[in-house]
């Protein structure tokens, strides 16, 4: 089983190098994908002595303007060659150790999809930004009322897909509706032969960031999310 792991990358030249080497270390036959969504502190210049290092496997992507992780993912995704993807991000918040948790499932033959849940307990969580971790739980609830699923963490970074799933996404939103329209996309989903996709979660470590050390997720994500729970389940 060949792994397809897509970073979509904006502003994380402190952090973009470390995470591409915990990925690199992770036990696994593997591509590397990074997709740098316009980044304007120094990230492309990071990205670029990497590329110039002919590092096996990786991959390097230039957006020419900031569009949003969406956008970057769907860049991505249009590249992978492997039989699952996987999406991680840039910053430093989620860790590659998961890797073998989350893929168990896939591996084992019983998940399309599994989600990594910072919610189900397991690994070690940072201990912050309580109305975030209220707001994250008001939209998982809100989207599993609609989709008809039980997820404990449908706002989580850590996505993983087989190959058939991830082909047939279609995505559309370019900032974070990524989340929810991913989720409703799954959720309806019908395989071959009009199999539904199953879906998994798994517990995973949280390492999270606020504001002042580069959290970039907003309010303005936040109503953008209902919109597209709305948008991508009911129309």
């Amino acid at each position: 089983m060949k792994l397809s792991v897509v970073i979509p990358v904006y502003n994380e030249r402190t952090t973009v190098r470390a995470i591409l080497d915990r990925v690199l270390d992770t036990p696994f036959e593997k591509e590397v994908i990074l997709v740098d969504d316009g980044s304007t502190d120094g990230t492309r210049d990071v990205l670029k002595e990497i590329d110039a290092e002919g590092k096996p496997g990786v991959r390097i992507f230039m957006q020419d303007v900031n569009q949003g992780k969406g956008a970057a993912l769907r860049r991505g995704f249009s590249e992978v060659t492997g039989d699952v993807v996987l999406i991680q991000d840039a910053d430093l918040e989620y860790t590659p150790d998961d890797y073998p948790a989350l893929l168990e499932p896939i591996e084992n033959g019983l998940a399309d999809v599994v989600y990594g849940s910072r919610f189900l307990g397991g690994g070690a969580h940072r201990c912050h930004l309580f109305w975030h971790y209220v707001v994250n739980k008001g939209l998982t609830l809100f989207s599993n009322m609609l989709t008809n699923l039980n997820l404990t963490d449908m706002e989580t970074c850590y996505k993983v897909f087989r190959r058939e799933v991830a082909d047939r996404l279609d995505i559309q939103s370019n900032r974070f509706g990524i989340e929810p329209e991913v989720t409703a996309k799954i959720a309806h989903m019908r395989l071959a032969g009009g199999r539904r996709v199953r879906i998994y979660e798994v517990p995973i470590s949280y390492f999270g960031r606020d504001k002042e050390e580069g959290k970039k997720i907003g309010v303005k994500d936040g109503f953008q999310a209902v919109w597209c729970i709305l948008k991508y389940n009911l129309l």
